[in-house]
């Protein structure tokens, strides 16, 4: 038994099941609606952890506020 990361509903892992994988781990969920937020989300935080990356490697003023 798995709970969906967006809505926190039960949900039975089978084939036909919407799932996702983030940082390794499988994520399955009762809609493609909640697959389509939590795809999303994740894509947010990557970019979010790529632009923190820039501006650590970047030399120079850093405008923290904005990394």
């Amino acid at each position: 038994m798995a709970y969906d990361p967006i809505c926190g509903k039960k949900v039975t892992p089978v084939r036909e099941t919407p799932s996702a994988e983030h940082k390794k781990r499988t994520y399955y969920f009762c809609s493609a609606t909640c697959q389509h937020e939590f795809q999303r989300a994740s894509e947010r935080i990557k970019l979010q952890d790529a632009a923190r990356a820039g501006a650590l490697l970047t030399s120079g003023k850093v405008r923290w506020g904005l990394a």
